[in-house]
Formats: C-alpha cells, sequence, structure tokens
C-alpha cells in the first residue's frame, strides 16, 4: 500500500480475530535487555547506515550517535508519527525473533526521490521495493558484524505503508534502536526494533547479555554438598539390588534412591512423599482450551476499532477489455469500446482495488449510485485475485 489504506486482506484479519497490529509472531522471554553492549553495536553500525544510504541514493547522509533502550508498544507509538513505513525482515536462523525498521513517510520519501532521481516521489509499490532494498543491505551489514552467530539470516524485507496500529510490533518490553541522520540540514530518524530474544542473542554474541538463569542440572560435588546438608550418608558404595547385581546407590537426607531399569525400580527403591505425589516426579494437569464457539472478544472489538477512522478507496467497475497499442493510439472522438459486460449484469464494487461486493447502477438526484446486490464471499475474493 502507498496511500494509507488498508489492504482487503488486513480488514479479513482483523474482522476475522487476528490483531494485525501489535502483536509479533511469538511469545518473548523474560529477559532484561542489555542496553550498553547494543549501544556499542549500534555504533559500530551506524557508519555503515550512512554508507549503504549515500551509495544508493548519490547523497551525503551524516548518522549521528544511536541511542538504544528497552521500551513497548504504546511507548514506541507514542514516537511514531500517524503514518509509517514499516518494514520486516524477522531473523530466522541463528536467531529467531521479530526485526522491524520504521520510518517516517517523508524520509522514505526522500529516499525513493534520491535514488529514482525525481521531485516527491509518491510511497507506490516502487517506492517501497527501493525502502526495502535498503533495509535489506542494512541487515546485511548487520549480519556481518554478527558472524559469531552461526548461520545468522532473516526473511526478505517486506515493506508497507500503513497506519502506525497496523504495524506489527514486537511483544511486551524489546529493545529500540535510534539513528538519526541528517541531510541538507533536515533530520530524520531509523527506528529499528528487535524483541528480546533476538536483541538478547545479540548481546550474548557481543560478550555482554543477562546472566544465566539460576537452576539447571547440579553436578556430584553439589549433589553431595546436599546430602551433607541434609543429614544423609557421603554418595557411594554398592548394593546388591532385586536383580542379584552390584548397583550404585545415593542417600540423600534418609531416603535412598536406587537406578531404574525398564521404568521399574533396580531392587526396590523408596521414593520420598510429598503431598501425595513423589518427590521428583512431574505434576501432570490437564490441557485447557479456549472456547471457540465464542462472539468477538474485547481485544478483537477494540482491533477494528483503531482502523474505524481510516479513509478507503471505493470504485465501482464497469467494466474491462484488453487492445492492441495500435487501437488505442487509432481511438478517436466516437470510438465505441466494447466491455466484457453484458447489459443489465452487476457491477464490481472494489474497496482498495479488491473486489468485495456487486451492485447494479442507479440514479439518484441525477447523480450515479450503485446499489449492493451481493457481498462477495471469501473464496470468491481470493479467486479474484488470482
Amino acid at each position: 500500500m502507498s496511500d494509507g489504506t488498508i489492504s482487503q486482506s488486513e480488514i479479513d484479519a482483523l474482522l476475522s480475530g487476528v490483531d494485525v497490529g501489535g502483536l509479533s509472531s511469538g511469545p518473548s522471554s523474560n529477559v532484561n535487555i542489555d542496553t550498553a553492549t547494543l549501544n556499542k553495536f549500534a555504533d559500530g553500525i551506524k557508519d555503515k547506515i550512512a554508507s549503504n544510504l549515500n551509495g544508493m541514493t548519490g547523497a551525503s547522509f551524516e548518522v549521528g550517535a544511536p541511542s538504544v533502550e528497552a521500551t513497548d508498544r504504546d511507548q514506541l507509538l507514542a514516537k511514531l508519527p500517524e503514518m509509517v513505513v514499516a518494514v520486516m525482515a524477522d531473523f530466522n536462523t541463528g536467531l529467531k525473533g521479530d526485526h522491524l525498521v520504521l520510518l517516517a513517510p517523508e524520509f522514505a520519501q526522500k529516499i525513493t526521490s534520491l535514488v529514482n532521481k525525481e521531485e516527491n516521489a509518491e510511497l507506490d509499490d516502487m517506492a517501497l521495493s527501493v525502502i526495502g532494498e535498503f533495509v535489506s543491505t542494512h541487515t546485511g551489514s548487520e549480519i556481518t558484524d554478527l558472524s559469531s552467530i552461526a548461520g545468522l539470516a532473516s526473511n526478505p524485507p517486506e515493506a508497507t505503508h500503513v497506519p502506525k496500529p497496523m504495524v506489527r510490533i514486537p511483544q511486551g518490553t524489546f529493545a529500540l534502536f535510534s539513528y538519526p541522520l541528517t541531510l541538507e540540514g533536515q533530520t530524520y530518524t531509523l527506528w529499528e526494533a528487535v524483541s528480546s530474544d533476538v536483541a538478547d542473542g545479540i548481546a550474548r554474541a557481543l560478550g555482554g547479555g543477562s546472566p544465566e538463569p539460576a537452576g539447571g542440572t547440579l553436578n556430584a560435588a553439589d549433589m553431595a554438598s546436599m546430602a551433607n546438608l541434609a543429614g544423609g550418608q557421603p554418595m557411594g558404595g554398592m548394593q546388591m539390588g532385586g536383580m542379584g547385581m552390584a548397583q550404585p546407590q545415593m542417600q540423600m537426607g534418609g531416603f535412598q534412591q536406587q537406578p531404574m531399569m525398564g521404568g521399574m525400580p533396580m531392587g526396590g527403591m523408596q521414593m520420598p512423599m510429598m503431598g501425595g505425589m513423589p518427590m521428583g516426579m512431574p505434576n501432570v494437569q490437564a490441557v485447557q482450551y479456549p472456547n471457540l464457539a465464542g462472539g468477538p472478544t474485547s481485544q478483537e472489538q477494540g482491533n477494528i476499532g483503531l482502523i474505524m477512522d481510516v479513509n478507503m478507496e471505493m470504485t465501482v467497475e464497469l467494466g474491462r477489455t484488453k487492445k492492441q497499442i495500435k487501437d488505442i493510439l487509432g481511438m478517436g472522438e466516437g470510438t465505441i469500446i466494447e466491455l466484457d459486460k453484458l447489459a443489465g449484469e452487476p457491477v464490481d464494487i472494489l474497496v482498495n482495488h479488491k473486489p468485495i461486493a456487486k451492485g447494479e447502477v442507479v440514479v439518484i438526484d441525477e447523480n450515479f449510485g450503485v446499489r449492493v446486490t451481493e457481498i462477495l464471499s471469501p473464496m470468491e475474493r481470493v479467486s479474484d485475485l488470482r
């Protein structure tokens, strides 16, 4: 999209209860974001941003000191203009998670105008492909600087021009890089958001990152210490099991635990009990499935409410035809063009150039209008796109 309108697929997603704005592709783990290490990474990459951008445009952009902060969806939306150019290039190998680049429309338009050597270039599909190419080059520079992450790769960039609530922003707390770029006295901002998992992976690759979570597997020394503290006997010794063979035995806190074979204790194992369950046994609970037959939730109603004041282009198409160039060049006043519609056949009603309904032409106070006679099913809309 290039004019701020919402595509039919996005409308269908919202009406289906799918939140296309603000939800990431997966949940984000609860980690502390090492902004200090990420800031050093941003300092190292900023000159490459200017080099890549100047190489594409032939201009002389200068990049100032970047900043990195841990933020969330609401805080990011407060920084953005109402319309944004959003480019998704999620990491899929080496690191997996959201990777989003955001530009104000004026910044994207400036880049496109310089690349295409035209004034005030429109943010059409061609312009979005230019921005996608820039983000692809930028991501390649990041991957090069993170060569210690084996096989690091990302999805091809997908650029859109949309209202900011429609952007798929990483969920929860995430890392936001802000790069100020200046050209001819005008300052622009390049925002880059990565999910907390990706941010932590980058920081770890650079020697930082959040500390490892407590817990994990106990080694022999830890288990021996625990046994002594619990009043047990030192580990070691052999005991004859019920199968007539020597078995290692571990005694902790007065409880004896013996090896297992085929799911059964070798020689009779006594397991300590807690709350009616043997200690160490998993606590199995039944899976609770959501009710799929209910109506829309309050969150889904809020999703559609975000786009109620967005303008959409609606057109009525009487018919189409194909002509050879020589026939088009030979057209003049009085030329009759035969369309592919029969007289009296319903006309097509399109929203944002996507067919959604059919209708019949009517006259309302000397103006043409159309009366809706049929709403196309989702399957029919898909078939019309082929």
